[in-house]
């Protein structure tokens, strides 16, 4: 492969970040129509349901696509669901080459290099791959035979691991763009959790606002063993309009559950936070967003649970009476421990944005 199709690929999978939050539990796909190097038209999945980026590239290309190249970042598929098979429509276009970047895992749309390869189209795969499925992560992590959701912790520090002062005060520790893109972030998750110790300090309503609107709200999630959640509480006076999900001990007590349930409140019984997470599966939610407390992350992350960490860095030192950010995780041997994968870093005003994976 040409370096200049790298440049290509990693423009396909920027692309491909316009479908966040709107293209549901599919993967987000970009693509470009590539001829004599110079892209003749490109596309990306903006809706779940409407046109997969191949299509909506070539339809742009129209004509001038018959002998070009097309690089997408998803190998096309081969099914039709609610759209045709990309495959079909880039046999009929004419176009020459094919190179993807990750092989696609959904048994039902999978298997469309072969189509193509049988059909005389030459086909690439594995460009820039590590990248593409780190972009669609919880697409992947839900074709991978798991029992439970694919997990992210978001967390806002301090630079010496800091969530909140001595008095538990976290608002706010980073700015306003920082703040601005968790809203961005949480409207490509199907929940948003939080441990209910989070609701007492803060009353959160874990709503999307602003630009990134997705088509269906994430539901909230509040780990909760006493079912404690506090019935005048921001999200238990809106469970009737935003449904709020909380995970409660198999002892919870059975009037405080009741009281919950008056309010609209769903209430489910499991037991470990394992439990939990696969009732949270059973529930029909993907992926889920964790945004505290630290007690929980801490926990997520010493029992293997958390597949992504989004860490909010924010110039400022909170010192040893603050709350930690992974509270309760004992930790190990510097040479035993785990250690993260940094898949993303960027800057959002005068903080700093860090994304792992596990």
């Amino acid at each position: 492969m040409l370096a200049d199709e790298r440049e290509w690929m990693a423009r396909a999978v920027g692309l491909a970040w316009r479908g966040w939050g709107r293209v549901g539990a599919n993967p987000m796909v970009g693509a470009l129509v590539v001829k004599r190097g110079a892209a003749l038209a490109e596309g990306w999945h903006a809706e779940f349901g409407g046109a997969h980026a191949e299509v909506v590239a070539l339809r742009a290309a129209g004509p001038r696509a018959r002998g070009a190249d097309l690089v997408v970042t998803l190998e096309p598929c081969a099914h039709r669901g609610k759209t045709p098979p990309c495959v079909d429509a880039i046999v009929a276009a004419g176009i020459r080459r094919v190179v993807y970047g990750a092989a696609d895992v959904d048994p039902h749309a999978k298997g469309g290099a072969q189509v193509l390869s049988g059909a005389g189209v030459v086909v690439d795969g594995g460009l820039l791959a590590d990248d593409v499925r780190a972009q669609n992560a919880a697409f992947f992590h839900a074709h991978a035979a798991s029992d439970r959701p694919f997990v992210a912790i978001k967390l806002a520090v301090s630079l010496d691991g800091r969530i909140a002062d001595h008095e538990r005060r976290s608002r706010w520790i980073t700015g306003a763009p920082a703040r601005d893109w968790v809203h961005w972030l949480r409207a490509g998750f199907a929940a948003i959790g939080v441990a209910v110790g989070t609701v007492r300090s803060d009353d959160p309503q874990l709503t999307v606002r602003g630009e990134a609107l997705p088509p269906r709200m994430p539901r909230r999630v509040v780990f909760d063993a006493r079912a404690e959640l506090p019935l005048d509480s921001a999200l238990a006076r809106t469970a009737r309009v935003a449904p709020v999900l909380v995970l409660a001990a198999p002892d919870a007590p059975v009037g405080s559950v009741e009281a919950l349930q008056g309010r609209g409140v769903e209430v489910v019984s499991a037991a470990g936070l394992s439990g939990q997470l696969r009732a949270v599966k059973a529930a029909g939610i993907g992926s889920l967003l964790v945004e505290g407390g630290g007690v929980l992350a801490g926990r997520l992350v010493a029992e293997g649970l958390a597949d992504r960490l989004y860490l909010l860095t924010a110039p400022i030192l909170l010192g040893r009476g603050g709350v930690p950010a992974f509270g309760e995780f004992a930790g190990g041997r510097l040479d035993a421990v785990q250690r993260w994968r940094t898949v993303g870093r960027k800057a959002l005003g005068a903080d700093t944005l860090t994304v792992l994976d596990r």
